[in-house]
């Protein structure tokens, strides 16, 4: 159905629907192609704002607020397409689509043991951020529910290379609730890339784990999270390799006319050749036909 015959809500909710699904460091693009179809830039701009929000609570988008880096996330909305950083103290509008702050605003925050502990886990996170990712960042949140404490720590890091027709994100993100003896810790790393030279092809990647933790002060409280999420992130990325190859290589045979063995090993084509130049050299035509042969047999 032409968009022209939609109704004005119809519109929107395409609209929304389409900018919502952009992939990761691609909601601009998505945004502008839908601009040359739709052609109502009051419409677009409205949805644009209201999906760009979305967008950056789902794929944490980071900032940078005075040399500090913010990831934005549901867990710091605040209302009325608001977010909040604990570190400035201050609350603001993001648009995404002009990649710029708006109506900020200072918000308090309590000082207490729960404040001074989450700054204490953001400083151990950041040196294994440091450590592991090229351009990380990272952030750590608070969260009151029915009067129990919580700490949110998550993690993000991406490469975004639309020249070299590639964009991949890695996320992450961390939960637990403050308790004086042992605390279970709720992750989920998520991982997505999107290839789209010659092919359109799209890769989503999660898991979700669940780990106790000791607590015995907020010093060591703060390394063994630290190190717990290092473990958990390393084993996640060696499984992913690992599929990764098992996956290429069912590609490759699957690809392959003849389901050949992968040896992994170099083949002397020159000797080959000089093999078949000895043994049929005296009937140029038969040669010509299994050369041909033999490489319909190899491709």
């Amino acid at each position: 159905m032409s968009l022209t015959v939609l109704s004005r809500r119809q519109k929107e909710k395409v609209i929304r629907r389409l900018l919502i699904q952009a992939p990761p460091g691609e909601f601009v693009n998505a945004f502008d192609d839908l601009c040359l179809l739709i052609r109502d830039e009051k419409l677009m701009h409205h949805q644009g704002e209201c999906a760009g929000h979305q967008h950056c609570q789902k794929y944490s988008v980071p900032l940078c607020i005075d040399g500090n880096p913010v990831l934005l996330s549901h867990h710091n909305v605040v209302g009325d397409y608001r977010f909040f950083d604990y570190q400035s103290k201050l609350s603001f509008k993001f648009d995404l689509l002009q990649n710029q702050l708006k109506d900020i605003q200072s918000h308090g925050i309590i000082r207490n043991e729960t404040e001074y502990l989450r700054t204490v886990v953001l400083c151990a996170l950041k040196l294994y951020v440091n450590d592991h990712f090229p351009r990380g960042n990272c952030n750590v949140l608070r969260k009151t529910v029915k009067n129990k404490e919580f700490l949110i720590a998550c993690i993000e890091d991406h490469n975004y290379e639309s020249g070299d027709y590639w964009n991949a994100l890695w996320k992450s993100k961390w939960i637990f609730q403050i308790n004086p003896f042992l605390t279970q810790v709720t992750g989920r790393i998520f991982v997505q890339a999107h290839y789209f030279r010659c092919v359109n092809l799209h890769v989503k990647i999660s898991k979700d784990l669940k780990e106790s933790l000791e607590v015995v002060n907020q010093a060591q409280l703060a390394l063994n999270f630290a190190r717990l999420v290092e473990e958990q992130e390393n084993k996640f990325q060696t499984a992913v390799l690992e599929e990764l190859q098992e996956l290429s290589n069912e590609a490759l045979r699957k690809i392959l006319r003849r389901d050949l063995p992968v040896t992994r090993t170099l083949i002397d084509w020159q000797r080959i050749l000089s093999d078949l130049n000895l043994v049929m050299y005296p009937k140029l035509g038969y040669v010509i036909y299994s050369r041909s042969v033999l490489c319909n047999w190899i491709i």
